[in-house]
Parts: C-alpha cells; sequence; structure tokens
C-alpha cells in the first residue's frame, strides 16, 4: 500500500508546493508579481492576495518536473503535478480571501487539503494507488507540513510558524 509509487508522489507533491518558498528565499522580493495582478473581487477582496506570484509559480513548475525526472517520471508528469498543486494552493488562497482572511493567514486543513488532494486524487491511477492510499497521502502531507513549517519558522526561512 505505501509503496516506493506512493512516497514519489508525496514527494513531488511536497516539491511542487516547497518551490515558491525555496525561490522567495533565494530571489527575495525579486519578481514578485502577485498572479491576481492586484485585482479585487466583486466582494472587494482581494482575487488571491500579494503572496501568490507568478516567481513561486514558475518556480514550482520548474522545480517539480526536475524532481519528477530525478526519480524516473517524465516532465509531464511533473509538470502536471505541479499545474495541479498550485491549482489547489489558488484555490486555497481564493476561499481565503472570500474569509476575509488575509494573505499568508493560517487556515489549517484548507491551506493543505486542496493543493494535495488535487494532485493525489487525478494521479492515483498513474502512481497505482488506493483512495485509501490517497486519504493516507493526505494526512502524511498535512502532517509534514504543518511540522514543517515550524521547523523552517525557527530557521528563518518562514516568516510564520505556519
Amino acid at each position: 500500500m505505501l509503496d516506493a509509487p506512493f512516497f514519489h508522489l508525496l514527494l513531488l507533491i511536497i516539491a511542487a508546493n516547497a518551490g515558491p518558498i525555496i525561490i522567495k528565499n533565494i530571489l527575495k522580493n525579486t519578481w514578485d508579481l502577485p498572479i491576481d495582478g492586484g485585482v479585487k473581487f466583486i466582494d472587494g477582496q482581494p482575487l488571491l492576495g500579494l503572496a501568490k506570484t507568478w516567481r513561486g509559480l514558475v518556480a514550482s513548475l520548474i522545480i517539480t518536473p526536475v524532481v519528477a525526472m530525478i526519480l524516473g517520471y517524465s516532465i509531464q508528469i511533473g509538470a502536471l503535478i505541479s499545474v495541479l498543486a498550485m491549482t489547489g494552493d489558488l484555490c486555497s488562497s481564493f476561499i481565503k480571501r472570500r474569509l476575509k482572511l488575509s494573505s499568508s493567514s493560517m487556515a489549517p486543513l484548507l491551506d493543505q487539503i486542496p493543493e494535495s488532494l488535487l494532485p493525489a486524487a487525478i494521479m492515483m491511477q498513474v502512481f497505482k494507488l488506493s483512495p485509501s492510499s490517497v486519504f493516507i497521502l493526505i494526512i502524511i502531507f498535512i502532517l509534514f507540513e504543518l511540522s514543517i513549517s515550524q521547523v523552517l519558522y525557527k530557521m528563518s526561512i518562514r516568516k510564520k510558524p505556519y
């Protein structure tokens, strides 16, 4: 059940979500153009918020296919996982803005489930996962992300402990 393809998909989802954090720490404020261009939605709130940048999206789209190739998968598989994870992340940001939560605010589960569920569910056949394996993968991703965020905060890599 928890075989190499399971852990490969988990690692690729982690890579997709880590790309934006890694590049932000390398480039600081360089190329931090918001994806939504500062547009407000009909509720007067930002569409996505300032933390969702083209720089982060591009970083994920570069890093994930590289990790996929290292693990023996195609560039296309890595790119698709990145697109799905980032789509989930952008959806959660859209929902958080509708809830009037500020950019980079903490919303446990809402911050982790879409960005792991979407790629895991879509890729489950490619990685030969059962629905229960997808559920376990999402739980592991949630626990990993919540704990690694604390570590990265203590290392001054993240500005907030979540």
